[in-house]
């Protein structure tokens, strides 16, 4: 089946019609109701974001070739749900991994976007979040990068994610490693650092912990690597748990929020700068124009010193530590 008989019959199973105007054919693939609002809050339309996806494509495809992926949609008068298995519907030239998942206990199938026609297909189907694993799809290369996750408290000001950033940074380098960093597209930053290949992903894991356990020493009163929201008072929270078969969103990719963010690199050296609302799908385009700013952005791949890895194999999963420690609060609360 063509892609354009695809989306046709897409849109009639949606049942969004045909009231909003003419469709367009857009590298073979037809695009519907590009003046429907994206989402409430969003101060775009859909043709804002398949105009993005198209403006970005080359260096957006480049963070998401290979990598299983899961996107997050808006349908009209619903709210924002994740999809990973590919819908029945999805037309051949998706590619697709089929991977099995633990905690589903099936297998997934996962798409590959790797091409502007599967990008643009998602955009159609008003695919806004692209978050992909730190694994490829092959996965005997091991975790690709380590990722650290600035996540500041509700209401705060952005300032205190860039200054918790820092000190990730510092942390890094006092041990000879480095890394690049993005805004969330949200209220947050992450920082990447590229692994060489044939990390184990218990490893990297580790090291992830370590990193941000060092980073919080360096200034306890703002940063935090307390797993659960009631421990953290209002410091920022350093999430070390994006290891193994984890997901980010991926640079470049717009966000459910606000404005219709998106999660753009920006240099060390102007992080003290800048706001999230600074990079939306309206503005970004104009800063990629025609480069690569993340990639340009990112260090060699590096191998972990042995001290961090060993630091990190003592600290507990934080997931699991908060889970545990999570009953133990609510059987307390019962015995009271």
């Amino acid at each position: 089946m063509s892609p354009e008989r695809v989306g046709v019959d897409r849109a009639v199973r949606d049942g969004q019609g045909w009231g909003m105007g003419a469709a367009e054919v857009r590298s073979g693939v037809e695009l519907t109701n590009l003046d429907q609002s994206l989402f409430d809050g969003a101060q775009a339309t859909k043709r804002d974001l398949l105009d993005y996806l198209e403006a970005v494509a080359e260096p957006m495809i480049r963070t998401l070739t290979g990598r299983p992926l899961s996107v997050v949609r808006v349908r009209p008068g619903q709210e924002p749900f994740v999809q990973k298995n590919l819908p029945k519907y999805t037309p051949d030239f998706v590619r697709r991994v089929n991977l099995w998942a633990d905690t589903s206990r099936r297998e997934i199938s996962y798409a590959l976007c790797e091409d502007l026609p599967t990008l643009l297909w998602f955009g159609n189907q008003r695919a806004v979040e692209y978050h992909t694993t730190l694994l490829l799809a092959d996965h005997d290369q091991g975790p690709t990068h380590l990722v650290l996750d600035i996540d500041p408290p509700p209401e705060a000001d952005f300032g205190l994610a860039v200054r918790a950033a820092h000190l990730i940074r510092a942390a890094l380098n006092a041990d000879g490693l480095d890394g690049a960093v993005k805004t969330s597209g949200s209220k947050g930053v992450h920082i990447i650092v590229p692994l060489v290949p044939g990390v184990p992903i218990e490893d990297a894991a580790a090291a992830t912990r370590a990193v941000a356990a060092r980073a919080e020493r360096l200034d306890p009163a703002l940063a935090t690597t307390a797993f659960l929201l009631e421990d953290r008072h209002g410091k920022v929270f350093l999430d070390s748990t994006r290891a193994g078969g984890a997901t980010v969103v991926t640079a470049y990719s717009p966000r459910v929020r606000p404005g219709t963010t998106v999660s753009f690199p920006v240099a060390w050296a102007d992080l003290d700068d800048v706001v999230p609302a600074d990079f939306t799908v309206r503005s970004a385009p104009a800063l990629v124009a025609g480069d690569d700013p993340w990639a340009a952005s990112l260090p060699a791949p590096q191998t972990l010193p042995d001290d961090l890895v060993a630091e990190g194999h003592t600290i507990p999963v934080a997931r699991v530590q908060a889970m545990h420690e999570g009953k133990r609060r609510a059987k307390a609360r019962r015995g009271e």
